[in-house]
Formats: C-alpha cells, sequence, structure tokens
C-alpha cells in the first residue's frame, strides 16, 4: 500500500504542479486570461514578479517615521501578543496530565496607538538574543482590517489588482494588513477562499502543499484557549475557552527542533516520509496566488 500511495502523491503533483520543486514564478503580471486558465482554475499556485513596484507603500513603507505620522491620528490598531510568535497555533497547556496536552491557543489582543504597536514589534526584532524576550508583537488582524484599522495608508496601494478581479470576477472581499518581524509565525492551515499576498517591505517564507495531501496534515479536534498577558508583570497565562470548545487543525509542525525530531517524525510519518513541501519566499514588488 505504501508504493501504490507514493505513486499517487507523485502523479497528482506532477499533474497539478509539474516535476519541479518550486511553484511557478511569473516575470510579469499575468493577462486575467492566462490567470484564470493556468491558475485559478487548477488551484495551482505562483509567484508574480513586477506585481506592485508602482504601489507607493513600497518606498514609504520602510520609513517607521511615515507609517507613524500617517496613522497618527487613527483609531487604535490591533496588537497580538504571544510568548513566542505562534498565534493560532498548537501549543502544549500547562498542568495538564493528559498524554496529548496540546490546545489550540489564540493571541492576547490589545488595542494600541500604532506608535505603540510598531515600536514593540521592532524592539523585538533588532534584540541580539530573541530567545530572552518574552512578549511578541504581530500585527495580524483580520476581517478587512486594512480598510478599517488603516485605511489612512489606503492610497499608497491600488484598492485592488486588476487582473485578478477580472478573473475572480469579484472584487475583493477582504484586504488585511499584517506587520510582524523574524519571530512571528503561521501554522499550517487551509484558508477557504482565493488569496493574493503581497509583500511590500522585508520578506515571507511560505511552505505550500497541495490539496491531495490534506491527509498528511492529521487533522485533529484540540481545546481552544487564549492566552491574557499582564502589564504589570509581563507574564502570559493560558486559559481555556468556556464553555469548552474544540477546533480542527493540523498536528504537524515542519520545524523540528532536535530534541523532539525523533518523536515527531514517529508520529506523523505520512508527512515527514512523504513529498516534500513546495518552498516559496516572496519579495517586495511580489504577489503570490495562493
Amino acid at each position: 500500500m505504501k508504493k501504490e500511495m507514493e505513486a499517487l502523491w507523485e502523479e497528482v503533483r506532477e499533474l497539478s504542479l509539474g516535476n519541479s520543486t518550486e511553484i511557478d514564478h511569473l516575470n510579469s503580471p499575468p493577462t486575467p486570461l492566462q490567470f484564470l486558465r493556468d491558475y485559478v482554475s487548477q488551484n495551482k499556485p505562483c509567484l508574480i514578479s513586477s506585481a506592485t513596484l508602482h504601489w507607493p507603500a513600497l518606498s514609504s513603507w520602510s520609513q517607521d517615521t511615515y507609517l507613524t505620522q500617517s496613522l497618527s491620528n487613527s483609531p487604535n490598531v490591533s496588537v497580538h501578543l504571544t510568548p513566542h510568535g505562534n498565534a493560532d497555533a498548537l501549543v502544549p497547556f500547562p498542568n495538564n496530565n493528559q498524554s496529548n496536552n496540546l490546545c489550540f491557543a489564540s493571541p492576547h489582543v490589545q488595542q494600541l496607538p500604532f506608535r505603540e504597536a510598531l515600536h514593540l514589534i521592532t524592539t523585538t526584532n533588532s534584540d541580539s538574543n530573541s530567545s530572552t524576550q518574552k512578549t511578541v508583537a504581530y500585527l495580524q488582524q483580520q476581517n478587512d482590517c486594512f480598510r478599517s484599522e488603516y485605511s489612512a495608508l489606503s492610497s499608497d496601494c491600488d484598492d485592488h489588482i486588476p487582473w485578478a478581479t477580472e478573473a475572480l470576477g469579484s472584487l475583493p472581499e477582504a484586504v488585511n494588513l499584517w506587520i510582524g518581524n523574524h519571530r512571528s509565525v503561521t501554522s499550517f492551515h487551509k484558508d477557504h477562499y482565493e488569496n493574493l499576498y503581497a509583500v511590500v517591505s522585508g520578506e515571507k517564507h511560505f511552505l505550500l502543499l497541495p490539496p491531495t495531501d490534506y491527509h498528511r496534515m492529521y487533522i485533529r479536534n484540540y481545546p481552544a484557549a487564549r492566552y491574557s498577558y499582564s502589564q504589570e508583570s509581563g507574564e502570559f497565562t493560558l486559559e481555556l475557552e468556556k464553555p469548552a470548545r474544540y477546533v480542527p487543525w493540523c498536528s504537524v509542525n515542519p520545524y523540528l527542533s532536535p530534541e523532539n525530531m525523533e518523536a515527531e517524525m514517529s508520529k506523523f510519518p505520512l508527512y515527514f516520509n512523504g513529498p516534500k513541501p513546495f518552498q516559496c519566499t516572496v519579495k517586495p514588488g511580489q504577489i503570490l496566488y495562493l
């Protein structure tokens, strides 16, 4: 059965993504027809260069003073705080004697002026020994936050991507702005909608798997919990939600530490012994479709 499964993986990948270990990279934006035919209809990701080079954001957002001044009169922004940077992810629940003590932990969300929020992020980023940092801040609000919390910056970007809008037949339902640092990590997950991910400053690294690899994710139900952060002590507490709620989530962490590598690989052989994920790094001016 193992050989038959491996052959199926290879055939599916070759059919949908080709033999390369990298996703398609377009040097310039596609036409609406090309995008719809070659990528949207095939549920196939691609990286598109020279897609946003005309956005004023690419030059102005690299300056902290520009961002803080532009947002100085705006409402507070939603800052997501965790002890290690892994919000909306599986973490061990303390004082739990069960063999499987993982829970799905949501971050502590705090409303702060943008200047203070950005200071939290850049302070963590500049620390040479990040392991001593007890708080990782990440601006990762969902629900169309760019057009609400960051609307003062709207003129710095196009309000939609024309070739994608024509191909998909609709304007964006939500536009989000996320600002983090090297400790900001997102766990394996599946979004139930089309995504266009543009990087304005820095880089974003992705691991991608085709939908046919769903069974390799070991989706299980985990109790929902939430971090609470104390300004006085600078410490986090993790509390299970009441009433109890369970979240189906991927059990696999692809970034293994040496001390738990052997145990994790034995628990999730379909992932670690199967085809490698596609790796992609998105840089300023580029858009990732996924």
